[in-house]
């Protein structure tokens, strides 16, 4: 089952204002860009992001899940929990870089 419209607008409608936030449909599941950095992955309506240690505090480590087959294990994020799914997103923006293009052979 693929995420939904609604979903996505409510993940992002979630995010603070202090972000520059996009999104861009992908094997008909959604990539979020925060600052344009690739930090959450909505898929089948649950938004997953990276395991890094700077946010096994604020996630219950039980709370993990794979986003589609042959992915690594991800955190799953309580998006209705507004202050904690923020603060991730804080301090996931602060580590996670903002991918380069690869120059064409």
């Amino acid at each position: 089952m693929a995420s939904t419209q609604d979903f996505i607008d409510f993940v992002c409608d979630q995010i603070n204002n202090g972000f520059s936030v996009r999104y861009r449909k992908m094997f008909g599941e959604y990539m979020i860009y925060i600052n344009e950095k690739p930090l959450l992955l909505v898929c089948d309506n649950t938004v997953y992001v990276k395991k890094i240690d700077c946010i096994s505090t604020l996630i219950n480590e039980s709370n993990t899940g794979y986003p589609y087959t042959g992915a690594k294990e991800h955190y799953i994020v309580e998006v209705e929990e507004k202050e904690i799914f923020n603060e991730i997103i804080e301090k996931l923006e602060k580590v996670i870089p903002v991918p380069v293009k690869k120059a064409k052979k």
